[in-house]
């Protein structure tokens, strides 16, 4: 099992940033690639940005040059920067972890990006 602790989600305008943070904490000598996901009302669920245990990082072509997801392997954590921020870019952003195949997320922070 994993815990997960996100934080820095929040209201922002337009066009500008933020950036999310989780440390994982339990099982994390399993895990091999973390990231976020995010949920917008009325939509389903989609992968935002993955990173591997290497370092290779994967985004959804909407936020690519947009958003950086990095990772320090030592302390379990991983953290999303954010920016030009959109008002499609509204969701609740999961910060998940791949362990040994299987998959667990958090409770979730609220981005909230106002036109």
């Amino acid at each position: 099992q994993v815990q997960f602790v996100e934080s820095g989600g929040g209201l922002v305008q337009t066009g500008g940033s933020l950036r999310l943070s989780c440390a994982a904490s339990g099982s994390t000598f399993s895990i091999n690639g973390m990231g976020w996901d995010r949920q917008a009302p009325g939509k389903q669920r989609e992968l935002v940005a993955f990173i591997s245990s290497g370092g290779s990082t994967t985004y959804i072509d909407s936020v690519k040059g947009r958003f950086t997801i990095s990772r320090d392997n030592a302390k379990n954590t991983v953290h999303l920067q954010m920016n030009s921020l959109k008002p499609e870019d509204t969701a609740v952003y999961y910060c998940y972890a791949i362990l040994s195949g299987t998959y667990f997320s958090g409770q979730g922070t609220q981005v909230t990006v106002s036109s």
